[in-house]
């Protein structure tokens, strides 16, 4: 008599790929909820000029005019400044003529720190329409 093996067909060999096509699922779902509660940070910016700015009342409306250099010198209203005292010398002015602006232009290899630095003494002075240009100088 020949002894037979038998083979159960219930023992799988294979990978059963179930679970991990619902961890796939769970995580798809988690990273398409969570893209719709991303929020993006960033500056809002204005370009000087033009009609960005709405209708202007009264008189011609202007801006604080504020220069940075190559050098890291900070003009403002052409006057040199310590990029620290920006802060000081645009509440003064704002507080002369409160409908105006602040327009900030860099020269082509100015510091981005000092821009940053400067951008944020307007803000404590209390001006909120910030415009941003270049020089080529």
């Amino acid at each position: 008599m020949r002894l037979r093996r038998h083979f159960d067909m219930t023992d799988s060999t294979g990978i059963d790929l179930a679970p991990m096509l619902d961890f796939v699922l769970n995580l798809l779902i988690f990273f398409i909820i969570t893209a719709v509660f991303a929020k993006e940070l960033g500056i809002e910016m204005s370009r000087h000029g033009g009609a960005a700015g709405g209708p202007k009342s009264g008189k011609e409306a202007g801006s604080i005019s504020i220069v940075i250099k190559q050098t890291g010198e900070v003009m403002v209203d052409n006057r040199v400044v310590d990029a620290r005292a920006v802060r000081a010398n645009v509440e003064r002015l704002h507080a002369q003529k409160p409908d105006w602006g602040v327009m900030v232009t860099t020269e082509q290899n100015a510091e981005a720190g000092v821009l940053v630095l400067v951008v944020d003494q307007v803000r404590e002075a209390g001006v909120q329409q910030v415009s941003f240009g270049t020089s080529s100088r």
